[in-house]
Formats: C-alpha cells, structure tokens, sequence
C-alpha cells in the first residue's frame, strides 16, 4: 500500500476512533449521573446526609475499569483521539463561573496568586534540587520540576515545548501526575475533616498540592461546594504561571544548557503558553455578577457543569498507564514522590496561613 493510499486510511480510523471513543464516554457520563443519584440517595435513606462517594470518585474507578477493559481487548488506542480530558475539563471551568461571583475571585484569586507564588518557587527547586542529585536528565527534569509545581500536565506539556522534550518523557510524567493525583483526591478531603480545616482553608490546600485541575476540582467536590469554589480559583491563580515558566525554561535552556546566546525566545511565548479557560472563567462569572443570566440559565450551566466534569474524571482513569512507569526506571519516581510529599505539606502551612491567618 502507498504512503498516499496509507494517511487517508489512518485518518478515517483516527476519525471512527474519536466518533467510536465520543459516544463511549457519553453513555459512561449518563452511568456515573445515574450511579451518583442512586448511591446519594441510597445514603440518604440510611440517615447519612453527605454521599462519600462523589462523582469524581466513581468516575475516576469506572474510567480505571473501562481503561483495563480496553486495554485487555487491544482497543484502547483506537478511541485514544476521544479521550479529551483538558477540553472536557476546561469547559467544565468555564461554566463554573457562573457559581461564582467576581469579587470573589478577586479575593481569592489575590491569595491564590500570593500562594502560588511561594509553592510553585518552593516545590520547583526543591524538585529541580533532588533530580539534579539523581543525575536525572536536565529535559526530564524540567517536564517533572514544572509539572509538580504547577498543574500537572498541562504545565509538563507547557514545559516540555520549552525544552525540546522526548515525547517518552511527557507520557512518563502525564502517568506519574495521574497515579498520584487520583489518591490525593480521595484522601486529602478526609484528611481535612479529620484535622478541621475550615472549608476554605481545605479548597486552598487542595487547590495548592494536587498537580491536575481535575483532581483539585474533584477533592473540592468530595469535600463540599465551597472547598470546591475556592480550590478552583486558587489552582487557576496557579496555572497563569505557566506561560512565565514555559519562558523561563526556555530561556535558561537556550542560553544555558544548549548554550546558543544568539537565540532568545520571544516574550510572545507567555501568552502563547498562558490559559486561555481563565479569561473564560472570568467572563462568566462577571456575566453572571452583573445579572445578564436568568436563575434557570445559572442552575443549568451548572448541570453542564458536573457534566463535563464527570467527563474528565473518567477520562483521567481511562488515560492511566502502569505501563508507562517502568519504561525510565525508578529514580524518576523517587523523585516525584519526594516533591509530591514536599508540595503536601508546605501546601498545608502556606494555605492555613494564607486563608487562614491573614483571612484571604
């Protein structure tokens, strides 16, 4: 068969393979809904007011058991191009502003960005610190310190266009983000029952230590409507950083690492690399604040909302590759763990002070 003959072919099963993957992940979005109506009001009839098991949960578990299904039947990679885990999410954002109410975000965001500030420095040095003892290669390092400081993947991709990454080493990490990113997301709101954080103080923990939006979207969720709002913010406050990141990495990789002084890259990359789904977020909540919305249109952007949430949640677990791990050994992994711990408990201190103390 000619090259000619060959791309036509690909592109007609990449496309049967999105329409295939897309009609898969609605009907399982209908399933969680369903799922999460019956378990809620199965704890309700027990007298238990507040269902543990929230969608993100039981989107993430059945995403991992379609993802091992899949992967078992060898067609995992043919409904590959339907798992849009960042679209689905962003757009879940978007809407999400109509929850809540601009001088909020100002507020919040002012603290978010204050504590955004000190974790991604703190965890990315310390991050870049530990790997640069355990000889790990400076584009994987730069991909690992990025992604753990900021906001897990789309900060490693961000990065990874920096410095010229492998893709191996994007995929390396996208697995690393997820693995630990799903425990957090369940354990960390427990965490912070047991030890009494105010609601907000939660929201910006969680917002400050999970690497995926997602995952931070999803503690917010498991642990109530304000930690949520607040968790949201505070992880968007953080993910403006990642265009100042992706330039600076680039500029250290070019005029240091690669040592090419004549080449500098251009400030244009900051906007290029810059999240467009805040501006988003922000408009609807500014739309919203301003009353342009009925009641009826705000309560239904938030069903779309959970709607595409419990999109991406699923899409995290049906993205998830053990496979991926053992492909670059374990000092990676050592390392990622060690920050993941790190970016924990400074998280925890900086949000308590922030949010707490100073009251943001």
């Amino acid at each position: 068969m000619s090259t000619s003959s060959a791309t036509p072919a690909r592109q007609s099963s990449k496309t049967t393979g999105l329409i295939v993957g897309l009609v898969i992940i609605l009907l399982l979005a209908f399933l969680i809904a369903e799922l999460d109506a019956g378990i809620s009001a199965w704890f309700k009839a027990q007298g238990i007011g507040k269902n543990p098991f929230e969608y993100p949960l039981v989107a993430a578990i059945l995403g991992l058991i379609v993802n091992f299904i899949l992967r078992a039947a060898n067609v995992h990679d043919f409904i590959k191009p339907a798992i849009k885990t960042e679209f689905f999410l962003k757009v879940g954002l978007v809407l999400m502003g109509s929850k809540i109410a601009f001088g909020e975000i100002l507020a919040k965001g002012a603290g978010g960005l204050i504590q955004a500030l000190i974790m991604v420095s703190s965890v990315f040095f310390f991050t870049w610190w530990l790997a640069g003892k355990l000889k790990i290669a400076d584009t994987l390092k730069a991909v690992m310190a990025t992604a753990v400081s900021i906001c897990g993947v789309s900060a490693a991709i961000a990065a990874a266009g920096s410095v010229l990454a492998k893709k191996e080493e994007i995929t390396y990490i996208t697995a690393l983000v997820i693995i630990t990113a799903l425990p957090l997301m369940v354990l960390m709101p427990f965490i912070a029952r047991g030890i009494g954080l105010p609601n907000d103080v939660a929201g910006a923990w969680f917002g400050g230590n999970i690497d995926t939006t997602a995952a931070v979207v999803g503690a917010g969720t498991i642990h109530g409507e304000e930690a949520q709002q607040v968790a949201a913010v505070v992880k968007m406050s953080q993910n403006v950083l990642i265009g100042v990141a992706a330039f600076a990495l680039a500029l250290y990789f070019v005029m240091v690492v690669e040592r090419k002084p004549d080449e500098r890259p251009s400030a244009a990359i900051i906007w290029h690399r810059f999240p467009k789904f805040v501006l988003g977020f922000i408009l609807v909540s500014i739309l919203t604040s301003v009353g342009l919305f009925t009641k009826d249109q705000i309560g239904g952007m938030g069903v779309y909302t959970k709607w595409f949430f419990g999109m991406a949640f699923f899409c995290i677990g049906l993205e998830l590759s053990f496979k991926e791990i053992g492909k670059m050994g374990w000092p990676p992994v050592v390392v990622y763990i060690a920050a993941t711990v790190f970016n924990t408990l400074l998280a925890l201190a900086v949000a308590s002070i922030i949010f707490g103390v100073l009251g943001f």
